[in-house]
């Protein structure tokens, strides 16, 4: 079966002698409008590139307001701070993630807290929150929720729409709604992703996406925060700017900001290829169609789109019987030229997190365990 699938791959990306997991492209204007961009002159953080690329990505999602930023890390990091969180609160996330999202949790000084996956969209279960939540929550007359064990104030839900297949995500809006808990969405990898008709991203108070350089789109690097609440994409938008205020020459700041818009000449980059996304959709779901049918009958699992959820299958995934032959699968597709490779290892088992709290995490494991991501890339 591995020779068959090593096969099959390579069948679907011919005239690449090594296939990588998932590869940019660069197919429409992204050149002229670079061009364009560095004889402007304005290749920083202002520029009209920039504007178009808040204005296209905000009607793309559906979101009222896009706040470009320079990765998704940092948009996520600032979706925190204008989301309220602060230090020493409570962040609950899933441990089945990127390590940018504990990173960016760390960054506020804010407490992890881990709540398990749900097996059949890889994102944080709203079963498993609402249980948690039931047993260690308790909202005060402040209106806030607080943890009964530690006292901390449980500031924010950050669900991640893993590798691209959105999480029940109005289920976990409704849960925050109830304890007062901020929701931030991590939409990092679900740029083209749809839930019951509505873009990922756009549930919670604010969500975030990255457009790394294997992301669905890509500037190279890149991130934005989108919203629907002015007066929070108005914040993101100064806070990013070092917290300037604007006046034509003096030099003025009220409070601490951060170096974190993006350059125009990477906004170039984005204008252009979110004009090819509906057809790097189209080619990428093609492909995980091809894929489901090659595992069908098979012992291998291809991870499918979750119900009511039209996935833009960023990094298609499969899932082996166990760990021993998820390592197997993986030592013999990377020694014949396909990259393969497992889901992240747990959050909570790094080491900057072991101490973190946590519920069960029984779908995680088991996902840790067998998970492999196999080439995902635009065909050409």
């Amino acid at each position: 079966m591995y020779k068959q699938t090593l096969d099959f791959i390579k069948s679907q990306f011919p005239s690449q002698e090594f296939i990588p997991l998932h590869e940019p492209r660069f197919n429409g204007n992204e050149k002229k409008y670079l061009i364009d961009c560095i004889d402007s002159t304005f290749v920083s953080s202002v520029g009209k590139y920039v504007d178009d690329f808040e204005k296209k990505l905000a009607d793309y999602t559906g979101a009222k307001y896009a706040v470009a930023c320079v990765n998704g890390t940092a948009a996520l990091h600032m979706a925190m701070i204008v989301g309220g969180v602060q230090k020493n609160d409570i962040v609950i996330t899933q441990p089945l993630s990127f390590i940018a999202t504990c990173n960016a949790i760390a960054y506020i000084g804010a407490s992890h807290l881990f709540i398990d996956v749900d097996l059949d969209t890889l994102g944080l279960s709203p079963d498993k929150l609402k249980s948690y939540l039931t047993e260690f929550a308790v909202k005060k007359s402040d209106g806030y929720s607080y943890h009964i064990t530690t006292g901390q104030k449980i500031a924010a839900v950050i669900p991640m729409h893993t590798f691209g297949h959105p999480c029940r995500i109005d289920e976990l809006a409704t849960i925050c709604d109830y304890y007062n808990i901020s929701l931030i969405e991590d939409a990092a990898e679900s740029i083209g992703s749809w839930y019951k008709n509505k873009h990922t991203g756009t549930f919670g108070k604010v969500g975030t996406f990255s457009f790394n350089g294997n992301k669905t789109i890509t500037s190279g690097g890149g991130g934005a925060i989108v919203t629907n609440d002015e007066a929070l994409a108005k914040r993101a938008k100064y806070l990013t700017t070092q917290a300037k205020v604007p006046h034509r020459w003096d030099f003025v700041h009220e409070e601490i900001g951060y170096n974190y818009r993006m350059p125009n000449i990477n906004a170039a980059l984005m204008v252009a290829q979110l004009e090819q996304l509906d057809g790097f959709l189209k080619s990428k779901r093609e492909l995980a169609a091809l894929y489901q049918s090659h595992f069908a009958g098979t012992d291998i699992q291809f991870v499918n789109e979750p119900e009511h959820s039209r996935s833009n299958y960023w990094l298609c995934a499969i899932l082996l019987k166990d760990k021993n032959t998820r390592d197997e699968f993986l030592q013999y597709t990377n020694d014949n030229g396909v990259m393969t490779r497992p889901v992240w290892r747990l959050m909570n088992k790094l080491i900057m997190f072991k101490d973190a709290m946590h519920g069960n995490l029984d779908n995680s494991e088991l996902i840790e365990n067998r998970l492999v991501n196999i080439p995902s890339s635009v065909r050409i």
